[in-house]
């Protein structure tokens, strides 16, 4: 077992190593108002890793899902302003998020085309076409129930922390008492042999992208409703991120194996470095820099382990 989840055990320590350089170092980090701010700014991206996780467990990737989540938070954001209560508002982000990856999944399950050119096009198409719909304009005027769902502060931020916690925990369990979660792993370690013991990976690969683009909505109202406003930017760079933590907590790179608890410990690994970098007084760029290192050493560390399969066999 302790082999079996060895890089879940590697990221842990890290993040333990970490934490006690910063208990040391800045202990100002471990204020009460930081720690919570840094739950409620990572919230939303446990929700995306989540979504990442279950599509990197199918052998794909998706790299417009920053693009997704700018499009469903201006939908939250124009809905309700037109009048819609906030819970309304938010549906309609998340299907509008879930009707994209949907047809992401379209394409790469039904045409065959490599997810990575599938996303790579939607993401530029999807981030130009929102751009010049807006015009590079925020959604303002917004009614006041919209800023923390109405609930204030302490009630929203709850709010986003229930919700979050609330995912994670349904997709643990799934992960280890659903049949559709065996399925996936089946056929992301081999497609080939999935096919043959009568799975379909081509529904397999439609529903983790629907799966995908819910997720993002509901990552995009959760994080919409923390302001008074709407970024028609929002999600730059949401990809990077969401692959690294994905990535850094264990998961393969090209399918098959991946843990729900290993993305729980990515996703706090890299929330912690970046205030680290800041509290060190390292330029926060670094942290860009960091997450690409991750996700290259992955690859390399999946292809080195790959390696070693063929040599044995």
């Amino acid at each position: 077992m302790r082999q079996r989840y060895s890089r879940e055990i590697s990221t842990a320590a890290a993040l333990l190593i970490l934490l006690v350089i910063l208990a040391f170092a800045a202990p100002a980090f471990f204020r009460l108002t930081n720690l919570r701010e840094l739950l409620i700014n990572n919230a939303a991206m446990l929700v995306v890793a989540i979504g990442m996780t279950l599509v990197i467990l199918a052998g794909h990737i998706d790299i417009s899902i920053g693009s997704q989540f700018a499009i469903a938070s201006v939908i939250t954001g124009v809905l309700a302003k037109e009048g819609l209560p906030v819970p309304m508002a938010a549906l309609g982000g998340v299907l509008s998020a879930g009707m994209l990856g949907g047809i992401n999944g379209a394409l790469v399950a039904g045409l065959g085309i490599p997810s990575i050119v599938v996303t790579l096009a939607s993401m530029i198409g999807l981030r130009n076409c929102l751009r010049w719909v807006t015009e590079g304009r925020w959604v303002q005027e917004l009614p006041l129930s919209f800023q923390w769902a109405g609930l204030g502060q302490r009630g929203g931020e709850a709010l986003i922390l229930f919700t979050a916690a609330l995912v994670f925990a349904a997709f643990t369990w799934a992960s280890v008492n659903l049949q559709v979660m065996r399925l996936l792993y089946a056929t992301g370690a081999s497609p080939e042999a999935a096919r043959l013991a009568g799975i379909r990976p081509p529904r397999i690969f439609f529903s983790v992208f629907v799966a995908m683009g819910l997720l993002t909505g509901l990552a995009a109202a959760l994080n919409a409703i923390r302001f008074s406003e709407v970024q028609g930017n929002a999600g730059v760079g949401l990809e990077m991120q969401a692959i690294a933590a994905v990535v850094v907590g264990g998961a393969s790179i090209t399918g098959g194996r991946a843990t729900m608890a290993g993305t729980l410990l990515g996703v706090l690994l890299l929330a912690v470095i970046g205030p680290a970098l800041t509290f060190a007084g390292i330029s926060a760029f670094w942290e860009k820099a960091i997450q690409g290192s991750i996700i290259l050493a992955a690859v390399l560390m999946d292809a080195r382990g790959k390696r070693r399969m063929h040599g044995a066999a």
